[in-house]
């Protein structure tokens, strides 16, 4: 169970410089899995990543799967859903951005938005034009979008899609100095909108509803992952670790050739060799 007390820091053994070339080594690892997961084209990974802001997901999804070959691997980022996306239901446009057989999915950022910003800001669902009032987002309604979300992910897990979500649990403190650091730092200027700081203020409510979120959905179909993400090296090291572990136990197989096709390499084979 996930709570908002859960440590935030890293404190093993593990040395920042150990794990630096621990992620090195392992990104090699994760290449030769994905190569293998898009050649048996039965299966797909998603990986959901959820965090505060500043909480590093986007330079771990550079630094875990930057060695990876993007043809076989699609990042989408949900920012606030467009007229469109909200004439549908609140999930509609996750199913677009699903991955295929053979492919890892990225989402930074999910379907999780519903029920934490909207959960924080109950007004942002009156976009959905379903609903009359912020009195209709009652317990019974939130009960409601855990299901619907504990039912996507169970649908999507029984047919061929593995998923593991990754919480970036980053410190209130933490945050503060990565912030004043996008401020301060010339070429990190770009990352600071003055958004964050409303939102920063309501850190404690955002983390209840993480930690309700989680609860509520961390199923064994589609667990949840709380990284320490205070030591950024090591919430790289552990993610790619996971992600890692999850396609070794997804049993893939590179295609197995019939006798007719190892034939039919074998005349390829000779008909090259004898060229001149």
């Amino acid at each position: 169970m996930f709570n908002t007390k859960t440590s935030t820091r890293y404190e093993g053994k593990l040395t920042k410089e150990e794990g630096e070339q621990l992620l090195i080594q392992e990104k090699e690892k994760l290449r030769e899995l994905q190569e293998k997961l898009y050649a048996d084209g039965s299966q797909s990974l998603l990986v959901v990543l959820q965090a505060m802001d500043a909480a590093g997901k986007d330079s771990l999804i550079e630094h875990v799967f930057g060695g990876v070959n993007p043809q076989g691997c699609n990042v989408t980022s949900f920012k606030t859903p467009s007229s469109k996306e909200y004439s549908h239901d609140f999930l509609w446009r996750h199913y677009l951005a699903l991955p295929q057989k053979g492919m890892i999915g990225i989402f930074n950022r999910s379907h999780y938005e519903s029920v934490l910003v909207c959960k924080v800001h109950p007004e942002y669902n009156l976009s959905e034009k379903t609903w009359k009032s912020v009195k209709d987002f009652n317990t019974r309604f939130w009960e409601n979008r855990y299901e619907s979300i504990r039912n996507f992910e169970k649908h999507l897990s029984e047919n061929g899609t593995t998923i593991v979500k990754i919480f970036l649990n980053v410190s209130k403190d933490e945050q503060k100095q990565r912030l004043l650091d996008r401020i301060d730092e010339q070429e990190k200027n770009w990352k600071f909108s003055a958004g964050d700081l409303p939102e920063r203020a309501l850190f404690s409510k955002y983390m209840e509803c993480y930690e309700t979120a989680i609860n509520e959905t961390s199923k064994e179909y589609a667990p949840w992952y709380v990284l320490p993400a205070d030591n950024k090296w090591f919430a790289r090291v552990a993610a790619i670790q996971i992600i890692i572990d999850t396609l070794e136990k997804m049993n893939l197989q590179y295609p197995k050739l019939s006798e007719k096709d190892r034939a039919e390499l074998q005349d390829a084979k000779k008909q090259l060799e004898s060229e001149k």
